[in-house]
């Protein structure tokens, strides 16, 4: 989460391009929305069983991540392709995930509409809905996405899982029918057994270089980057204020 900021930071600053990044968890993880209380997960579940909690900069609900790819997108808003409003970058964002989906020989598609009410709202877990924008397999969530705007820059997370344990999701959840869950969210190797994970990979870059008509420079983290990164994890997102109270420790303010 701290280097997801550090970055974008960094790109709205015009001391980096618009910066895609692919990675993975070392353990299952515990990520909440901005906005989120940490009331809506079983915290002692996670602290038991070794599940570390942070929040995210971007709003939405609650991922348990585990088995998956996560993705962050940043980018400058007061000029380019995303000088729009955000629902539009969203969309642009999305068009480019589902080129990626079909490049991989699955068939996806993007959610047209707002879901609004008691189904948005009522629900911890990112994945037990979708609303305009959202990638659908089968009408079921394949990828959990969120997004922070500011006046110069944008910073988009998501979560693109291969498979699901359902025993974790219960125990973070509380969600004794894990069936019912199968009607909202779908794993990747659900509809595409054996995928080659550094291939799907290679196939979001080739869609957002089509999308976007660019051509994408492979690259590690800045010294710049990677020094605020570590700044921002040990000031912000290893402290207990930002993670389960949403406020943020004072060197920050």
């Amino acid at each position: 989460m701290a280097l997801d900021e550090a970055i974008a930071t960094s790109v709205r600053k015009g001391d980096s391009p618009p910066t895609l990044r692919l990675y993975g968890w070392d353990k299952p993880s515990l990520s909440l929305g901005h906005f989120q209380k940490a009331s809506d997960i079983n915290t002692e579940y996670c602290g038991a069983n070794g599940i570390p909690v942070v929040r995210r900069p971007t709003g939405g609900r609650a991922i348990l991540h585990d088995k998956e790819l996560t993705y962050s997108f940043s980018a400058k808003t007061d000029e380019g392709p995303f000088s729009g409003s955000l629902l539009d970058s969203y969309g642009k964002i999305s068009r480019a995930f589902a080129l990626a989906f079909l490049k991989a020989g699955i068939q996806a598609y993007t959610r047209a509409k707002r879901e609004r009410g008691k189904v948005l709202a009522g629900s911890p877990l990112c994945f037990r809905s979708s609303s305009f924008g959202e990638i659908l397999i089968d009408n079921r969530k394949v990828v959990g996405s969120a997004q922070k705007r500011w006046r110069d820059g944008l910073l988009q997370q998501g979560s693109i899982p291969y498979r699901y344990n359902e025993e974790r999701l219960r125990g973070v959840f509380g969600v004794e029918k894990i069936a019912e869950l199968r009607k909202y969210m779908i794993a990747l190797e659900e509809v595409l057994p054996g995928l080659e994970e550094d291939g799907f990979k290679e196939k979001i870059r080739e869609a957002f270089e089509e999308t976007f008509g660019i051509s994408f420079l492979s690259s590690h983290p800045s010294l710049r980057e990677s020094l605020l990164a570590l700044e921002l994890q040990e000031g912000k997102y290893l402290q207990r204020e930002w993670n389960h109270l949403r406020r943020v420790p004072p060197v920050f303010r």
